[in-house]
């Protein structure tokens, strides 16, 4: 069953769980063993990072066949950017004989020093990738990605609803949004959204910090805004009480965002892991979800 069919016919809130398979084999246990502990959460899914021109898709494609057969719906990352059409057709057949039945169609940064730009070949966008899956692939569900904070790409908030419309429109069944750390910029990107047509869920993704030094590579990855107070409350808690204290302030503003998400009628909370089960398991517990 397609991941979008799971999440329409929850009567409840849910969680689901975002993994990404460790480079060095040899931490592999370490990580199934991750994984079998936030099971306990009950996830309606699980989403697994993967890159259709990367070096280690074969790795991660095994990561992702043994995830399912733990138990777990696996939505699998599927990026384009530089990639070739046979390929991804490959990428889209390997995924469904292993059982993976959804994809989360994003274009992806170029790698480094290949000489491939967001221009190459003949997916440009997230968009073009969206349109190709379901031609081709009719029976894989789709997702896609939303911006709460646009995308660094687009020029204004209103370009990007736009863009993240008609991507919903080309075939997506939900869309799962990236990092955020103002609620208000998730439920005003949805307002936006519902005004110009889109029906589709858009899960909030929600990541807890884990230090001072990890909050500065997130906000420089994702172009995330942070509120000015709560930078100031983890800056004061790392200098007095180091990663454990911005940990704890972590922890209590994520749960106080999952809260309110959830009482603005979220059908779920798509977690951002870092592959870390012991902040998981204890924000959801103090959640209560």
């Amino acid at each position: 069953m397609h991941i979008g069919q799971l999440i329409e016919q929850s009567s409840k809130p849910f969680v689901s769980l975002e993994f990404f398979p460790p480079k060095d084999p040899s931490t592999l246990p370490e990580f199934y063993q991750v994984v079998q502990k936030l099971q306990t959460l009950k996830p309606l899914f699980a989403s697994v990072t993967y890159g259709a021109g990367g070096g280690t898709q074969a790795h991660t494609l095994d990561v992702t066949a043994k995830l399912v057969t733990m138990g777990l719906p696996i939505m699998a990352h599927l990026t384009c950017v530089g990639a070739e059409e046979e390929k991804i057709k490959q990428f889209l057949l390997d995924l469904q004989q292993v059982g993976v039945e959804t994809v989360l169609a994003l274009r992806g940064d170029p790698p480094k020093d290949t000489g491939i730009l967001p221009s190459s070949g003949p997916f440009q966008h997230a968009i073009d990738l969206v349109k190709f899956i379901a031609k081709e692939a009719p029976n894989m569900g789709i997702a896609c990605a939303a911006y709460p904070t646009p995308h660094p790409e687009s020029l204004t908030y209103a370009i990007d609803r736009k863009y993240t419309q008609a991507k919903m429109a080309a075939g997506v069944d939900f869309a799962v949004t990236q990092l955020f750390f103002d609620v208000r910029e998730y439920l005003a990107m949805v307002a936006d959204l519902r005004k110009l047509g889109v029906t589709q869920t858009i899960l909030p993704g929600i990541l807890t910090l884990q230090s001072f030094q990890s909050l500065r590579r997130i906000l420089a990855l994702s172009g995330a805004n942070i509120p000015g107070k709560l930078y100031l409350q983890l800056e004061e808690a790392d200098r007095k009480g180091g990663n454990e204290a911005v940990r704890e302030v972590g922890l209590v503003f994520a749960c106080e965002q999952i809260k309110r998400l959830l009482d603005s009628g979220v059908k779920g909370i798509h977690l951002y892991t870092l592959n870390r089960a012991d902040v998981c398991l204890e924000l959801i517990e103090r959640v209560g979800l």
